[in-house]
């Protein structure tokens, strides 16, 4: 144990915990608005860098590297597909979004947004989606909550139960208190520490390898068109970005139109920087260190080569980076998951539209520190999984569930309210179907889950009529909206 290291880790986690308190003191007197969506009043900066952050959670500095470093350049299709993806979502879902989230009765959700697109009165569509949130946000918030732990237990030697803990009160503590704007700004100086520990980490090791000395690789490490479905599930992520909502809310939150297209082109420079580097990371890794079961089994190669190259006080400021990709997809997913439960389901149905903002703040901490430890008993089960296992699920889930039905909502005028349920309801079944009984086949379950909601929306709305005048003017008077 370095002791440099451990008061770096003190100091990063102090930091975390006054940006809370003080966005808590600043927005003391705002609203649900306030609290879950910053009053639409985020900077292009912070918006997109909270955007990235939010996405690249502990996998992209621990998961994805191990998965090259074990398996070699035929796990890059990952990076690729997330880079597309997340472009194409900047390009054409995030004005359109922005705008008809505005237009729809100035929702602050994805799932009140999709019920007030079609202007409808059911509940039904805002509840399938809470629950989809909460367990979908529970598999994904233990992940970071298990990266934290695994990562304390190498660095500082504590019991790794023990670190969760202490992370989750940390993630917790600035989301109760500070709410989105505490997130995004967590989020903002989280995001540029990971940017600079990913460059510099694989530089440095690259540098000091010595080739002579490296071992031989694997037959067919260097093949990234070995295996058909490798490629194609790689590039399978790509579709999760149009359905994932702590990302894609951030396109709601922005101040104006032009400030969306200054902040698409630093999000997605950014993401694609950290996609490729993550790669670049598993393959010097593996050269660096060479082939260790302990480092591919705890997803150990962003460390272990970090505490081998750099002094204490270095290698603490680069592992933060370890925890600030887990804290800033953690918080962003516990507000989401607490927003979509307060405004969609609490407000609606238990309280009928008669809670004071005051009760809806309080709601919305509460579903808070409830999936926080829902997330903490899931992530110090050994048998959840990897780092990456959680992810993928979590990702799977949510980007078969609700991407074909938003980007449906923003570009089709004959979508209707019917198709939007079926097609949430279809992909989320699919997707965990898949999961469940043909993961053997080695297809990511977000490519059937996607394909199977896009069909079963399509469908359903072709057969049940078309939607009201009011809900096609409403198409019309987004589409139509200028500032």
């Amino acid at each position: 144990m370095k002791i440099s290291e451990v008061i770096v880790f003190v100091v990063y986690l102090c930091f975390m915990l006054g940006i809370g308190v003080w966005f808590f003191v600043k927005n003391k007197r705002g609203g649900e608005k306030t609290y879950f969506l910053g009053g639409r009043q985020m900077g292009p900066w912070v918006t997109a860098l909270s955007a990235g952050a939010s996405d690249m959670s502990a996998w992209v500095l621990m998961g994805l590297p191990a998965s090259v470093y074990a398996l070699g350049l035929g796990q890059v299709w990952i990076p690729v597909g997330l880079a597309i993806g997340y472009t194409l979502s900047w390009i054409y879902e995030a004005p359109r979004l922005r705008r008809f989230s505005i237009v729809a009765n100035d929702s602050i959700t994805i799932p009140q947004y999709l019920t007030n697109r079609f202007l409808s009165k059911s509940k039904a569509l805002q509840i399938l989606c809470a629950v989809v949130f909460l367990v979908a946000y529970t598999i994904y918030a233990a992940s970071s909550i298990k990266a934290c732990g695994t990562l304390f237990n190498t660095v500082i030697g504590i019991d790794a139960t023990v670190a969760m803990y202490l992370a989750a009160i940390i993630i917790i503590g600035y989301t109760f208190l500070g709410g989105f704007s505490a997130v995004c700004w967590t989020d903002f100086f989280q995001g540029m520490l990971m940017l600079g520990a990913m460059l510099i980490a694989p530089i440095f090791a690259a540098a000091a390898l010595d080739f002579s000395a490296t071992e031989a690789m694997p037959e067919g490490y260097w093949n990234a068109f070995a295996n058909w479905k490798d490629i194609v599930s790689g590039l399978g992520w790509g579709l999760g970005y149009f359905g994932m909502p702590h990302i894609i809310i951030r396109f709601m939150s922005l101040k104006s139109q032009k400030d969306l297209k200054k902040s698409a082109k630093i999000g997605i420079t950014w993401t694609v920087i950290i996609v490729i580097f993550s790669a670049i990371i598993g393959i010097v890794g593996r050269m660096f260190l060479g082939f260790d079961e302990n480092i591919n089994s705890n997803s150990l190669v962003f460390i272990e080569m970090v505490r081998r190259i750099f002094p204490g006080v270095i290698s603490g400021i680069l592992l933060s980076a370890v925890l600030a990709a887990s804290m800033s997809t953690a918080d962003s997913q516990l507000l989401s998951a607490a927003s979509a439960f307060a405004s969609d389901v609490y407000k609606p149905v238990f309280r009928k539209n008669k809670a004071s903002d005051k009760e809806m703040l309080w709601a919305g901490r509460l579903v808070v520190l409830a999936i926080a430890v829902l997330a903490l008993i899931l992530a110090s089960n050994p048998n959840a999984g990897s780092i990456m296992d959680l992810v993928s699920n979590a990702w799977g889930v949510f980007g078969a569930a609700f991407g074909p039905a938003i980007m449906l909502s923003l570009f089709w005028r004959r979508f209707n309210f019917k198709g939007a349920v079926a097609g949430i309801l279809v992909g989320a079944v699919v997707d965990m179907a898949w999961l469940a009984f043909l993961a053997s086949t080695g297809i990511y379950e977000i490519i059937p889950g996607f394909a199977a909601s896009l069909i079963a929306a399509v469908v359903v709305s072709l057969v049940t009529g078309e939607p009201e005048k009011e809900v096609e003017e409403l198409f019309d008077k987004a589409v139509a909206y200028e500032e």
